[in-house]
């Protein structure tokens, strides 16, 4: 493998943010009055909240050689940020192709809305039922395989269990 085929590999994103998901979170805060835009720099430093979760999914393989046709995820490894003035982001992380360990980004259903708006709700203190989980999940979670678990952002790779119910603040 060449020098440039090996920095290529390796500058892959292993995550991605969702900002043309922003008004799906909109329309879920505005039913409680509140108001947030999306802050586009991912910036860990600044924020003043901060709380991994995970939404669900489904990932394709763009391996042209792979088998696999793909895969629903129910854990996929999403940290939510919160920011001065009413603004907010969250990264989502990949998961790796079982078959031939290529990253892929997920295709997000409407729990990613869901997730983000009620976590700004609860820090805004609106008083909410915690959320239903309504998917049934097809097999365990396989850590090695989750970009998440690797970055300690996943209930699932070790770091979340000692956190257990504690919401990290940066403040």
């Amino acid at each position: 493998m060449t020098k440039r085929q090996t920095q290529r590999r390796t500058q892959r994103p292993k995550w991605s943010m969702f900002p043309l998901i922003h008004d799906n979170v909109s329309r879920l805060l505005n039913a409680d009055g509140l108001q947030f835009t999306f802050h586009d720099l991912d910036d860990d430093v600044s924020c003043i909240q901060t709380y991994d979760t995970s939404i669900m999914g489904r990932f394709s393989c763009h391996n042209q050689r792979c088998r696999s046709d793909g895969w629903t995820s129910m854990k996929i490894a999403i940290t939510i940020r919160m920011y001065e003035g009413k603004q907010y982001n969250a990264r989502v992380y990949y998961q790796r192709c079982k078959a031939c360990n290529l990253l892929s980004k997920p295709i997000l259903d409407e729990s990613y809305a869901e997730r983000v708006a009620y976590r700004l709700k609860k820090w805004c203190g609106v008083e909410l039922e915690p959320p239903e989980f309504s998917g049934k999940s097809k097999g365990p979670h396989e850590k090695e395989f989750c970009e998440g678990c690797k970055a300690g952002h996943c209930s699932e790779g070790g770091r979340m269990e000692e956190l257990e119910g504690y919401e990290v603040s940066t403040r």
